[in-house]
């Protein structure tokens, strides 16, 4: 190949290249963001790529609502499915999805489709196909561990998917270690006390969540929000009274006393 022929194919490589880069799959996915500063929790729009980190396994179901949540406000009439995937051996471990618990939650279980591969390879394949499917809102991938195949040529496979399909992809991750990543937002999520129940002050009410932004940038100043939820979606709390609408903490029993129900009412045989 001749010197000029080299350099003319050179030419329009790099032309290739920098069209593919104007392109809106590899644009500033701040666009797609809707929030305004002073009105709480923003509500996030499709085809981003979300990591959500908590620092350990017990607090999966926690992370799941706050994926579910944002899930729930992308379901639309073309888009009528959430999946979610897990590898079959972390399901025996950690559980799966419960149904009354999801309808209770305000989300539609008909909604959500279970898929349980055997390897990484195959679910990061069922995320990719499940990603550019019209029909489906998000993607919700639960990973238990640190697998190395999940790198950064992985998440950046990932995040070109997601918002050349506008199909959101919300990744559960657990432990203090951070792996670079092509992840357009990263939740650092810790659970907090729920608020009281309306009819019973001793049962566990409506969930709230603790939520920090590690990485990404979004239309506010703000970084961090106490977020609880209604079957309408999030509502934002005052982060400064995390332990607001709770009983302050009683002291210390002298000595073992009968369990009580509801509104004190006695144990009954």
């Amino acid at each position: 190949m001749s010197l000029p022929d080299r350099q003319q194919r050179l030419a329009a490589l790099r032309d290739t290249i920098a069209d593919i880069e104007r392109k809106p799959v590899l644009a500033d996915r701040r666009t797609m963001l809707a929030a305004e500063p002073g009105e709480g929790f923003p509500r996030l729009a499709g085809g981003l790529l979300q990591e959500i980190f908590t620092d350990e396994r017990r607090n999966s179901g926690a992370a799941l609502g706050f994926a579910l949540a944002q899930a729930k406000s992308l379901l639309s009439e073309k888009r009528l499915a959430v999946i979610y995937l897990q590898l079959s051996k972390h399901a025996q471990e950690m559980g799966l999805p419960y149904g009354p618990g999801l309808a209770n939650f305000g989300f539609d279980p008909a909604s959500l489709i279970l898929v349980r591969p055997t390897t990484m390879v195959e679910l990061l394949w069922a995320a990719e196909e499940a990603l550019a499917c019209k029909a489906v809102a998000a993607v919700i991938a639960d990973i238990a561990d640190h697998p190395k195949i999940l790198d950064f040529t992985a998440s950046r496979r990932l995040s070109m998917r997601a918002a050349s399909a506008g199909t959101s992809f919300l990744l559960l991750r657990y432990g203090t270690g951070r792996e670079a990543s092509a992840a357009h937002l990263r939740w650092l999520l810790t659970p907090m006390l729920s608020a009281r129940k309306r009819f019973d002050h001793l049962a566990p009410g409506p969930l709230r969540w603790r939520v920090q932004l590690e990485k990404g940038v979004l239309l506010t100043q703000q970084t961090e929000w106490l977020l609880g939820w209604t079957q309408n979606g999030f509502t934002t709390l005052n982060a400064a009274n995390g332990a607001a609408n709770r009983h302050a903490a009683d002291a210390p029993l002298p000595r073992a006393v009968p369990a009580h129900l509801a509104h004190g009412l006695s144990e009954t045989a």
